[in-house]
Formats: C-alpha cells, sequence, structure tokens
C-alpha cells in the first residue's frame, strides 16, 4: 500500500510503498476514501523538517535537553546513533480521516465489515491507503453524510473541544482569533450555539467566508472595526470569551485578547501561538487562561486510546470519542457546514505535488482533502513458599545443529523495530559479515519500511506467520514490547527458529512455563535472552584481573534508574509488568555471571510506592548480592555503579566508563564517556557464532530460565514480605 511520509532530518516527501498493517485485538482496519491535510499542524512540522539542524533545535528546545539527559546516561556514540536514528526516519503525515472498515479486530462489535467510519490519531488516521484504528479514535458515520465531509471528524473535534472549554452560553459573545481551519470552525460550532462572534484574521477572504458562514463581524486584527465590532455587540463590557485559533511566533493575538476581553472573561488556547502574556492586563481584569487539549479527554492516554478503557459518562461526558460522534452529528443534521472550506481535493498519488505548492504559497488553502482509489486491495492479516525454578527439559537431540552450510550467510529476521532495535542491535548487525538482515515484522507499516530503507532488510512485512514459515531465515530476534516477548518466543522456537529475545522472557510464571514447554515440545531449546552486560569488554576484563575467588563474595550493584517520562510504556504495569519485571534481569544476570552461579533465594523491599528497592540474593557458596534500583536519585549521577568484594580484593565498576580491581597491585582501566560499552555488540557475535557453528548458545537456557524465576520472585516478595526460595522442580 501506500503512504505520505516525511523524513524529519532531510525534509524529505514521498509517496511511500509500506506493508499494510496488522488488524490488531481492539480495532478495526480501514481502508482510506479521503483524508484530510491540516493546513495549520502539518505544515509547521513540514516547514520544520526543512530547518537545519540548528533551526530543528532552536525549535524543539525540550528535545535537546532530552539528549543532553542521553548524553550523560548512554554516552555520546550511544545517544548520536538514537538521535540520528529517529531523525532520518520517515515520519507520518495526517491526522483525520474517513474510510470503509475492510477488516474487524477481535473484541470489536460495534461496527461490521463495509461500515464507513471517521477516524482521529496522528498514529492511526494517517495519509495511508489503509490504516488499523483502535476502537476509541473511530465513530461510524451517520447514513447520509457524504465521505468527504466525514473526513473532517478530527478538526471538528479539536474545535468542539476547544469551545467547550470555553463554557459559552447563550447570548453570549466570542472573539475568534485565527480563522484558519479550526477558527473557521469554531466560529461555526458557536454560532449554533447561539453565540454571536467576532473573527480576527489578516486575511480578508477568511474574514469574508467566517461572516458568510454565520460571524457577526470580522477584521484584520489591526482593524477599528474588530474593537468597534465588540464595543456594539456586548455594550462596551468585552467578549465573554476569546478563543485563540491563530498560530506562530507573533505575541499579538494575546495581547488583543486581554484588550477586548470582559472583566473576568475566559482565554482558551486551541492553537500554537505566542503566550507571552501581559501580566497588567490579565492581572486587572483576571482572566481565566485555559489550554484546550486536542480532540477531548483520552488524548494521550494510552489506556483510552490504545486499549480501548472508555471513561464513565457519568464522570466524564465528553471524550474524544463522543466529541467525534457529536461532530459527525452536526455534520449530518447540517448544524455545521464543511463544505465551503474545501478549497482544494487532490488525488493521493498527487500527494508530495500539493504540499509543495502548500508550502511555498502557490496553493492558498483553509482546507485541502486528498482522494484515494477506490479499488480494493488485499489486507494482511517463616520458610517463605519455595517459588519453583521450572525445570529445563527437552527432547533427545534437542541441542543439535540446524541443517546449514558453515559458509552461508545467516538470516536473521526482527520483530519489531523500536528505539532499542534500532539503536542498539541492528546498527552491529548490518556492519555484520556473514549476516543477512533478511525481514523486518512489525505491527505498523512505516517502522517496517523504516528499518527496511536503513538496514537493508530484504523485506519488510506485518505477517509474522509468514516469516515463522521461511525456512531459510535462520534466527528470530523478538524486540517488541514486554507483553509479547514470551508469545512470540513461543511460537519462534515451535517454529525451529533459534531466537534471541530483548529482556524480559516472561513477566509471569505461567508465560515462562510455556516457552519451557516450547521448548520440550520441539525439542529446540537454541534460546537467548538479551542480557548483554555480562559480555562488555569493561567488566569482562575486570572479571580475567580480578581472578578466582576461593571465599564467598559480598557484591553491592546501584542501579540509578531515574523517573520515567510521562506517556512511557514502562508504566503500563496492567500489560506490561512492573518496571523491574522489565528490565530487573539484567542486573541479576550480571550479578550470577560475576558470582558464577545462580542463586538460591531472594529477599526484596520496597520504600513506600515501590518507587525505590532493595533486592537480596543468596547464592549456594554463601555469597550475596544486593542490587538497590532506584528511580529518585540525581539525574546527573551514574547509572550504574557496582561493587564486589572477596578474598581480600575489590572489584569497582563505574557506570561501563572505568574499572578498579583493589589487590596488592592496583589496576584501573579508564575510558572516555564516547566509549561506554555495555556489551550489545560482543553478545551479537557470540549469538552469530552460535547461529553460524551450530554451537552452544552464549549463555545457557538453565542460567536464562534461573535469573527469569529470580527476578519474577522479586514480585511475589514484595507481596508476602519474606525471603523467596528458589528450588527446582523434580
Amino acid at each position: 500500500m501506500k503512504q505520505v511520509v516525511q523524513n524529519y532530518k532531510s525534509g524529505e516527501l514521498a509517496v511511500l510503498d509500506v506493508p499494510v498493517p496488522g488488524c490488531k485485538p481492539g480495532g478495526v482496519l480501514v481502508r482510506t476514501a479521503y483524508s484530510l491535510i491540516s493546513t495549520g499542524t502539518e505544515l509547521m512540522k513540514v516547514s520544520e523538517a526543512g530547518m537545519s539542524m540548528l533551526g530543528k533545535a532552536r525549535s524543539r528546545p525540550d528535545q535537546v535537553a532530552k539528549v543532553m539527559q542521553s548524553v550523560a546516561t548512554n554516552g555520546v556514540p550511544a545517544t548520536y546513533r538514537k538521535v540520528m536514528g529517529k531523525l532520518d526516519s520517515y515520519t507520518p503525515l495526517g491526522y483525520s480521516l474517513c474510510g470503509v472498515v475492510e477488516q474487524v479486530g477481535t473484541g470489536i462489535d460495534d461496527v461490521k465489515v463495509g461500515d464507513l467510519v471517521s477516524c482521529a490519531g496522528n498514529e492511526h488516521a494517517l495519509h495511508a491507503e489503509l490504516n488499523w484504528v483502535p476502537k476509541n479514535l473511530y465513530a461510524r458515520v451517520p447514513d447520509g453524510l457524504a465521505p468527504r465531509h466525514a473526513a473532517f471528524g478530527t478538526v471538528g473535534s479539536i474545535a468542539l473541544q476547544g469551545v467547550r472549554r470555553g463554557e459559552s452560553q447563550l447570548g453570549d459573545v466570542a472573539l475568534v482569533i485565527g480563522l484558519g481551519l479550526i477558527g473557521q470552525l469554531v466560529v461555526q460550532l458557536l454560532t449554533a450555539s447561539g453565540v454571536r462572534v467576532v473573527g480576527v484574521d489578516p486575511d480578508p477572504v477568511r474574514c469574508e467566508l467566517a461572516e458568510r458562514l454565520g460571524a457577526a463581524a470580522c477584521g484584520d486584527p489591526a482593524s477599528a472595526a474588530v474593537e468597534a465590532a465588540v464595543a456594539e455587540l456586548t455594550d462596551g463590557h468585552g467578549v465573554d470569551q476569546v478563543y485563540l485559533a491563530a498560530g506562530g511566533g507573533s505575541n499579538q493575538p494575546v495581547e488583543l485578547a486581554a484588550r477586548l476581553c470582559r472583566d473576568r472573561g475566559r482565554v482558551v488556547d486551541i492553537g500554537k501561538c505566542r503566550l507571552d502574556l501581559p501580566w497588567n492586563a490579565y492581572y486587572e481584569k483576571e482572566l481565566d487562561v485555559r489550554f484546550s487539549r486536542s480532540y477531548g479527554p483520552g488524548r494521550y492516554d494510552p489506556e483510552y486510546e490504545l486499549e480501548g478503557r472508555d471513561y464513565p459518562i457519568g464522570y466524564v461526558r465528553w471524550t474524544e470519542r463522543r466529541n467525534l460522534a457529536c461532530f459527525l452529528d452536526l455534520l449530518a443534521r447540517g448544524r455545521v457546514d464543511v463544505e465551503p472550506l474545501v478549497s482544494h481535493v487532490a488525488d493521493f498519488d498527487d500527494a508530495v505535488e500539493t504540499y509543495q505548492r502548500l508550502k511555498d504559497g502557490e496553493l492558498k488553502a483553509v482546507a485541502v482533502l486528498f482522494r484515494y482509489p477506490e479499488q480494493k486491495e488485499e489486507a494482511g492479516e517463616a520458610e517463605a513458599p519455595a517459588v519453583t525454578v521450572p525445570a529445563v527439559n527437552r527432547r533427545s537431540g534437542g541441542a543439535s545443529t540446524p541443517a546449514r552450510s558453515a559458509k552461508a550467510p545467516v538470516r536473521l529476521a526482527f520483530v519489531g523495530a523500536g528505539n532499542y532495535a534500532t539503536s542498539m542491535l541492528l546498527p552491529h548487525l548490518a556492519q555484520r559479515d556473514g549476516v543477512t538482515l533478511s525481514t523486518v515484522v512489525t505491527t505498523t507499516a512505516l517502522s517496517a519500511a523504516n528499518a527496511k530503507r536503513k538496514f537493508g532488510f530484504a523485506e519488510a512485512t506485518t505477517d509474522l506467520d509468514a516469516v515463522l514459515g521461511d525456512k531459510s531465515i535462520d534466527a528470530v530476534f523478538v524486540v517488541t514490547r514486554h507483553s509479547s516477548h514470551a508469545e512470540l518466543t513461543r511460537k519462534a522456537l515451535l517454529a525451529g527458529k533459534t531466537v534471541f529475545v530483548e529482556k524480559p522472557l516472561a513477566l509471569t510464571e505461567d508465560e515462562l512455563a510455556g516457552v519451557l514447554a516450547a521448548v520440550e515440545e520441539s525439542g529446540n531449546d537454541r534460546l537467548q535472552v538479551g542480557f548483554n552486560r555480562r559480555f562488555a569488554p569493561l567488566l569482562q576484563e575486570a572479571r580475567k584481573r580480578f581472578g578466582a575467588r576461593t571465599g564467598p563474595a559480598s557484591l553491592r550493584y546501584l542501579v540509578n534508574a531515574g523517573r520515567l517520562q510521562h506517556g512511557s510504556w514502562y508504566l503500563h504495569q496492567g500489560t506490561e509488568g512492573s518496571r523491574f519485571a522489565g528490565e530487573g534481569g539484567h542486573f541479576i544476570d550480571t550479578v550470577s555471571w560475576l558470582l558464577e552461579s545462580d542463586p538460591v533465594s531472594v529477599y526484596a523491599v520496597a520504600t513506600s510506592g515501590n518507587e525505590d528497592l532493595q533486592v537480596v540474593l543468596r547464592y549456594p557458596d554463601g555469597s550475596t548480592a544486593t542490587i538497590s534500583y532506584v528511580t529518585t536519585g540525581a539525574a546527573g549521577f551514574p547509572k550504574e555503579t557496582l561493587d564486589l568484594v572477596a578474598d581480600g580484593k575489590v572489584l569497582k565498576l563505574d557506570d561501563f566508563v572505568r574499572a578498579s580491581v583493589y589487590d596488592r597491585k592496583r589496576w584501573t582501566s579508564s575510558r572516555l564517556p564516547k566509549a561506554r560499552d555495555k556489551g550489545q555488540s560482543a553478545e551479537l557475535a557470540a549469538f552469530i557464532k552460535a547461529v553460524r557453528t551450530g554451537g552452544p548458545m552464549p549463555v545457557p537456557l538453565e542460567s536464562l530460565v534461573a535469573t527469569t524465576s529470580a527476578t519474577l520472585a522479586v514480585q511475589a516478595g514484595l507481596a508476602g514480605g519474606a525471603p523467596m526460595t528458589l528450588a527446582r522442580a523434580r
């Protein structure tokens, strides 16, 4: 299928061939009939992409701050790869469309194949021939409403939410500053509510259009006619509400709002304009400044948007989806008319030319629609209770080498192509001789297309079954969200593939048991979990310098994990497990590798709110390890520091930048931050060697299982408040 994309680094716009998105549970696959260009938001994004790197940095200081923090935590090379990887990627455009339901995912019963729906979302209602849209981001189009009009659903919801934030009443007078697409819709919605409207815009054509659509008067912001109209309509008191629907860097809109608003009036920001509020003017009138957040309640809430968890109507009357349905109803009943806003309808194949004409100013438009081809295409479808460490049972011959030529390149498939895969794994594999990147599989079409372009995959698809059934593929990398790791690993093992799965292997004991059942059923134990720290060159050298132990050891590992950003999927504990369950295996594996054995018990305690954890591991020879996993530390402090004490010696690791061993002779290795190496390259080299030669996997399966069970036991220990004994099942 085809999709409009943009490279944020170069500014290139293209209509790209990408895989058809999969139809996941909780949503529908929609074939687009019309999609709407947001001439404000999208053109701002297109313009930003054309800036120099310095210009981009100046326009997004929030992102610059994140980059600097990443440098402090991960070093220059890793941060550079991550940033350049995100910049030099195709990003989607579009967020408002109308189309026909082509496939219905499980759990959906409110629409059927063939229904016409209006769809929202800058990740789901894209300028693409097919889109997967979750339940709360679509609404059925009322009978008789034209698809080209229903394509306005998202921008209509934005305008409607802004009007709701203004809490207008019959007889009010409102000022709408900015008469672009959103402003024109705000004018109509206010007029339909019995509010008299004065519009402001420097473009006389837009002013005339707003007056035709119901505004009492419109004019240039510098015109005395605007102030005169406000004075006449309000008896000199000023407007009840001001709706800021303008963009740009001028502070004129907020200054005009203060001048024309009445005492204790409301100012609602819907667009993205400069908000340097003149303190005296806003203070003296005690103006109520409000923000309108996009389509309405539910926006930016992953549980609402992605998981379909609606808000009770008794508590939240108007959500994103209910706003969308309401606006469609207003359109169907003729209370709002979007046809006069349509300046141009372009064929989808002419998308790049259309954007260029808009950017150059050749095409002056309030609203532009893309019209899509009508032909059909096929879519892809006391003594504490013991925690049992499942026994690893293999069928006879389970560790046998797959039949392949030692000289043939190792053919890899990737399931998932997110930030970690594209910044920490694929750059190493793409440069490695004897490796062929065969296929990348994702649930979203564009991420697969990006990975194919950047790393040279032969194929990009959303069809996992086709990849697992491809006998030419030697190994499968599972680099998806945590909740899918165990099931995808199980499927790949049953398909006879060697598997590399990013941590964690499993989030529950049942998931772990399912993976081991697949090992037993298939006889395939060719599995590696992405515990990379044991492969870090600096830590390898430090352990070698420390030498063999004769007595028990005491180990302390401080992980200054830091707080997660709002919206991070790591916070979705209901589906993705706790944060420690997701990444704690890294640290337990490192400790167990240093102590050369697997733990026999786990004791965990947490501070109030479970923000900081103390995990104590006991080992068969009497050694102990304490992992302090904290989120409340200083951001500038190193992320990982480790001390191992035994036999009169001390091994000290400082965040994979410096290592020291204190003995009769002190050894210290210092490295610059740019050389921080946490072992990904060496880990991948060991994995590829095992696949190519059929030799043992880099980490024994028993160790992977023991680490996973110990990680899961932390949560059980927190709930039970007692040490958890790790015992093998007989």
